[in-house]
């Protein structure tokens, strides 16, 4: 009966709230045993340590740990307020009640959350939260605009300010009650602090999954871990991809979720006494956090300021790709050979003056990035990988599950007479569509493999962005159970669209050929929910480091009939989302050069 008791008693804490009646709901989460995985939670008591305090990595009494649901899985939902400084005060007497009346749990995670009554754009809110030193890790995410969209779901769309029904569970008794009415689609996520964080350098698995999984559930759709995937977890992992480990996903410890006409407020506190992380550690840690968080909004400017290029060095150089693409095409035109497909990509270190600011980046390419979806993530210490993304790797809704076929590729036309001379050009392209025919049925079969039907609508057309467009084919299914998650995101990673196929045979001349680490680039980057999840395809994408300027990354298929110098201006087409914002300023200074 603790659990009921210390319902009540927060029941009573409504009164003393600032906020005055917040809405509760308690969810207990029913898990299968877990193998070995890795579950990291963040101390920024000290703000000279760099490392996680604490870590499971797979010790007998971890594993044990592992095995046993958290007590407790809660959304505590209070009245909505006009202004962030006073969704700041309320979550603040709020935290400082639930202090003084802990959960009756050895593990849980509770989210407290406060709806403010204006719409706020969440990277702006993401701005005002400045480091001097870094140690807090962030993240961003937003989904793709509605405004002249042939998709039909967004990165963040089907999730909720409040579920329909949230369970309350005090040992045997269940209460259900309608918190909201409200259908408002997620815009955009901001987040600052780990509540839990998952990292490891060993490949992504089941168990890894079901770790994640543990802290989540339907009853509370809006606690969610944000994060990426490697793009190739046996590779090397090279120095500036060290602090991402061969996945980082992270609850964020303050959130700043921006809605169509609102706009929330949360934190979240996660704690397991089993991993010597105890309630009171954990709250004492996100009022640490809370005492960094500013409630002022930074209007951040859709205009990269004055930005000079010192340097620009690709890797490979125009000659070794030349080089890259003609192997690969005399080994996809052997006898022998099934290799069909290889995607190769280059790197590009940008040097800047002054250093490249990620969030003034992100916030351009928002403007750049119509039906693209745009992220930021960035581990403690660590540099920031940020993308626009036009593809989806999947979206998944209980059982319902998407995912997108997009190859090929060509600039947009300055006027429109020329936009659909381009487009026809690439709809009746032999080339391009042998190469959009390849991705689109490899994910249709890998579909199949976990679904009861799919359907694929349309099954070619062309997907308009603001400087390039594609071939594209939307895919469609119903998983048999809902487990099957894991396996769609493991079976659909890489595609032949950032890889080549068949898949391993391009996976070897990639690492074979490449001379850099593709880190999250081309990887799995998005967000697992309770029940419902999604995930692009980390691409025109790069990794930002103060004081090392900035890593583009883009890639191109090779097929049969690719030719290297229209591949590498296919490069310079798909990293002009970057590079443009900074061409004036380029110019301008080789002019003073000469």
């Amino acid at each position: 009966m603790a659990g009921k008791s210390w319902l009540l008693e927060l029941e009573a804490m409504k009164c003393s709230t600032r906020s005055a009646s917040p809405a509760m709901s308690t969810s207990n989460t029913t898990s299968t045993p877990h193998a070995r995985h890795s579950i990291h939670i963040y101390n920024n008591h000290r703000r000279n340590q760099l490392r996680p305090l604490l870590s499971m990595n797979g010790c007998s009494k971890q594993e044990t740990s592992i095995a046993t649901p958290l007590g407790t899985i809660q959304t505590l939902s209070f009245p909505p307020v006009s202004t962030p400084a006073l969704a700041m005060d309320s979550l603040n007497s709020a935290l400082h009640q639930l202090r003084s009346k802990p959960p009756p749990f050895d593990s849980g995670i509770i989210r407290l959350q406060v709806r403010i009554e204006e719409q706020i754009e969440a990277i702006d809110w993401l701005r005002a939260q400045k480091q001097e030193d870094e140690l807090l890790p962030r993240c961003f995410f937003s989904g793709r605009s509605h405004k002249n969209s042939n998709t039909p779901h967004d990165f963040l769309s089907n999730n909720h300010i409040n579920g329909n029904k949230n369970h309350v569970n005090g040992n045997s008794n269940h209460h259900y009650e309608n918190l909201s009415d409200n259908d408002d689609s997620v815009v955009s996520v901001a987040g600052v602090g780990c509540a839990v964080f998952f990292r490891h350098i060993s490949p992504f698995s089941f168990h890894h999954w079901r770790s994640i999984k543990r802290f989540l559930s339907k009853k509370c759709p809006l606690i969610r871990a944000y994060g990426g995937i490697r793009f190739d977890a046996t590779a090397h992992i090279s120095s500036e991809w060290k602090a991402f480990g061969s996945f980082y996903f992270m609850v964020p410890q303050v959130e700043f979720d921006e809605f169509e006409g609102s706009s929330i407020l949360a934190t979240t506190i996660a704690w397991d006494d089993a991993l010597f992380w105890t309630f009171g550690m954990a709250i004492s840690q996100l009022q640490d956090t809370m005492r960094q968080i500013s409630s002022a909004i930074v209007r951040l400017s859709k205009e990269v300021p004055n930005t000079f290029i010192v340097s620009n060095n690709h890797v490979p150089s125009k000659s070794y790709w030349d080089l890259s693409v003609n192997r690969a095409l005399q080994m996809i035109s052997r006898k022998n050979s099934s290799l069909i497909k290889v995607v190769l990509a280059r790197s590009s270190r940008v040097l800047t003056t002054p250093d490249i600011d990620p969030l003034i980046w992100l916030a351009c390419l928002q403007v750049e990035g119509e039906n693209a979806y745009q992220f930021c993530l960035q581990p403690p210490d660590a540099p920031a990988f940020i993308g626009n993304t036009p593809e989806q790797l999947f979206h998944r809704d209980s059982l319902s599950i998407c995912s997108e076929a997009l190859a090929g590729t060509r600039a947009r036309g300055d006027s429109e007479a020329l936009d659909l001379q381009i487009e026809l050009e690439l709809l009746s392209s032999r080339k391009d569509h042998h190469e959009f025919t390849i991705v689109r049925e490899c994910i249709r079969r890998k579909l199949e493999a976990v679904c009861a039907n799919v359907f694929i609508e349309p099954g070619k057309a062309i997907r308009k962005l603001r400087r390039v467009q594609h071939l594209y084919a939307h895919l469609t299914g119903r998983l048999r159970s809902e487990d099957d998650e894991f396996y769609i995101l493991s079976s659909l990673h890489p595609s032949p669209a950032v890889c080549g196929f068949p898949t391993e045979e391009a996976r070897l001349l990639i690492t074979e050929t490449e001379m850099f680490d593709r880190g999250m680039y081309a990887g799995p980057v998005g967000w697992f929910g309770g029940g419902e999840s999604e995930f692009a395809v980390g691409i025109r994408s790069a990794l930002v480091e103060k004081g090392h300027g900035a890593l583009f990354y883009a890639g191109t298929g090779i097929v049969e009939g690719s030719n290297s110098s229209q591949e590498w201006e296919e490069l310079e087409l798909k990293t002009s989302q970057f590079t443009k914002l900074m061409k004036l300023e380029a110019l301008s200074l080789d002019a003073k050069r000469g």
